[in-house]
C-alpha cells in the first residue's frame, strides 16, 4: 500500500511539473526536479527545482525545507505532543492553568498571529479552537460511519463561542512563556499555521542563494523567484463548483497564491454541505463566497487573508485588501459571480 502512494504522488508530482512548465523542457534548458512529502501538517508537500544545478544541490535544499516545515509541524500540532516540546497540543491540554516556556520560534509565531486578529478586525482569530472543535468532530464522525451525519447543537457552538477572545492568551515574549487562561479555550491554526510554515520555508531558500524554485504545501503555492528563462508560471484557480476546471488561468513569479473554497473539506447532512470555514458572526459555514484566493508575497498573509476575506463582504474584504497593500484578490461567489482586484486581472491569462 505504501509503495502505490508513493507511486502515485510521483505520478502526481510529475504531472504538475509539466503544468506549471507549461511545454516540453528543450536540451539547453534545466530539467525540472521534485520531490514529495506525505509527513507535514496531515497534507501532501511538493518542492520543485526548475533551476541548473545537481541532483545534491537538490536534495540539499529539499533537506532543509523539509526540517523546518518538519519543526513547525510538531509546534503547531494540536492533537499529538512530542518528547522535548512545548507545542499547541501542549499548551491546550494545559489550558487553564499555569504559564509554560516555549520555543521563541511559537512566541514569534503567536506574536504575528495577534497581529493578524487586529487587522482583520478578529476575522482571522487562532483562538477559536472551541467553536473548531464541535465542527471537526461533525466532520470526523461521517469519515468513519455516514450514518453518523450531523452538524453541532446551535447551544454547543453558542457555549462555545463564550470561550474564543484572544486576551485569553497571554503571551510573554520576555520570559518566553504562554498560557491560555480559560480551561475551555482552545488554539487552532488552521488558517495560518500552513502558510507561516511555508514562508518559513521559502525565506530558507532565498537566504541561501536559491531561485526557480516553487513549494506547494498542501495547495499553499510559493513561487521563489522567476524560470531561469525570466518569465513566470502559469497556474490554475480552481471552479468551486467544478473543480477539475479552471475559473481563472493566472501567470505568477515570486510570491504566495492561496484559494480556500467549498470544495476543500466538507461533509454532507441530509443533502446540505458544510465546509470548514466558519464565520465567527454566525458559528457557520461562511456564506459569502464560494471560495477566495488570495495572492501577496508573504504565504502566511495568503494563507490568513484567504480565510478572513472568506468570512467578510465583497465591500469589506476589498478595504481592507487596499489598507494593507501589495495583495491581490480573486473572489468567487455562491451565485457565481466573479471579482477581482485590478492587480489580479492583470495576472490573468487565456
Amino acid at each position: 500500500m505504501k509503495l502505490i502512494k508513493t507511486l502515485l504522488c510521483l505520478f502526481m508530482v510529475l504531472g504538475l511539473l509539466v503544468v506549471m512548465t507549461g511545454c516540453p523542457e528543450t536540451a539547453n534548458k534545466a530539467e525540472p526536479k521534485g520531490m514529495v512529502y506525505f509527513t507535514f501538517f496531515d497534507t501532501v508537500s511538493y518542492i520543485y527545482s526548475y533551476k541548473v544545478e545537481t541532483n545534491e544541490q537538490f536534495g540539499k535544499n529539499c533537506e532543509g525545507v523539509s526540517e523546518i516545515l518538519e519543526e513547525y509541524h510538531r509546534l503547531f500540532d494540536i492533537y499529538h505532543e512530542y518528547s522535548g516540546v512545548v507545542n499547541l497540543c501542549t499548551l491546550n491540554k494545559n489550558a487553564g492553568g499555569e504559564a509554560m516556556v516555549v520555543d521563541e520560534k511559537l512566541i514569534d509565531f503567536l506574536l504575528y498571529a495577534e497581529e493578524l486578529y487586529t487587522l482583520t478586525g478578529g476575522e482571522m482569530n487562532i483562538m477559536m479552537g472551541a467553536v473548531l472543535r464541535p465542527w471537526h468532530d461533525c466532520r470526523e464522525a461521517v469519515s468513519t460511519n455516514s450514518a453518523n451525519a450531523s452538524i453541532p447543537e446551535q447551544e454547543v457552538l453558542d457555549e462555545a463561542a463564550e470561550h474564543v477572545d484572544f486576551s485569553l492568551l497571554e503571551i510573554d515574549e520576555q520570559n518566553l512563556t504562554v498560557r491560555i487562561t480559560d480551561p475551555e479555550a482552545s488554539i487552532d491554526v488552521g488558517a495560518l499555521g500552513k502558510g507561516y510554515a511555508t514562508e518559513k520555508a521559502a525565506q530558507y531558500l532565498i537566504e541561501n542563494g536559491v531561485s526557480s524554485y516553487v513549494l506547494n504545501i498542501g495547495g499553499n503555492i510559493r513561487i521563489i523567484g522567476q524560470k531561469p528563462d525570466g518569465s513566470g508560471w502559469l497556474t490554475g484557480i480552481k471552479d468551486p463548483f467544478d473543480p477539475e476546471s479552471y475559473a481563472k488561468r493566472i501567470t505568477i513569479s515570486d510570491v504566495s497564491c492561496v484559494t480556500s473554497g467549498i470544495y476543500e473539506r466538507y461533509f454532507v447532512v441530509d443533502g446540505s454541505r458544510y465546509h470548514h470555514v466558519i464565520d465567527k458572526d454566525t458559528l457557520m459555514p461562511s456564506e459569502h463566497f464560494a471560495s477566495v484566493t488570495v495572492i501577496t508575497s508573504d504565504s502566511g498573509l495568503a494563507d490568513a487573508l484567504s480565510t478572513a476575506l472568506f468570512c467578510m463582504s465583497y465591500e469589506d474584504g476589498l478595504a481592507l485588501v487596499q489598507s494593507i497593500g501589495g495583495v491581490e484578490v480573486f473572489w468567487v461567489a455562491n451565485d457565481g459571480t466573479q471579482y477581482m482586484t485590478e492587480g489580479f486581472a492583470a495576472l490573468v491569462g487565456e
